[in-house]
């Protein structure tokens, strides 16, 4: 029978091995690939030594370890879509600003050819 140690020390190299292959093929840029680097290694540590979280938990002060590791994963997720949100505002504002410059390069670009068109004129 498979333990659960096992499994998840499988889950971690699984998740590290993606992310690598992911940045390897620039499918996934470097900076969020951190994130997930850092999550593969809490899966396989957690894997690793279980131990870890019953004495995490007992320093916190919390009763039951497995509580503690999904409150900590709500946590992580919650800032993480924080941090997604943060980063999709920048690019909505950066985006915005490369439209209205666009859109004055076009109207000056317009102006020119017609102040061109009435010189040859």
């Amino acid at each position: 029978m498979i333990t659960y140690k096992f499994t998840t020390l499988v889950l971690g190299l699984v998740t590290a091995g993606s992310i690598f292959l992911l940045i390897r093929k620039n499918m996934l840029y470097i900076r969020y690939a951190l994130w997930w680097v850092c999550l593969a290694i809490i899966i396989f540590t957690l894997g690793a030594f279980p131990e870890s979280s019953d004495i995490l938990a007992k320093y916190v002060g919390v009763n039951y370890p497995p509580t503690l590791i999904l409150t900590g994963a709500v946590a992580l997720l919650f800032v993480k879509v924080l941090l997604m949100d943060i980063d999709r505002s920048r690019q909505e504002s950066r985006f915005r600003r490369l439209i209205q410059r666009n859109a004055i390069l076009e109207t000056q670009l317009e102006k020119t050819k017609e102040k061109q068109a009435a010189q040859d004129s």
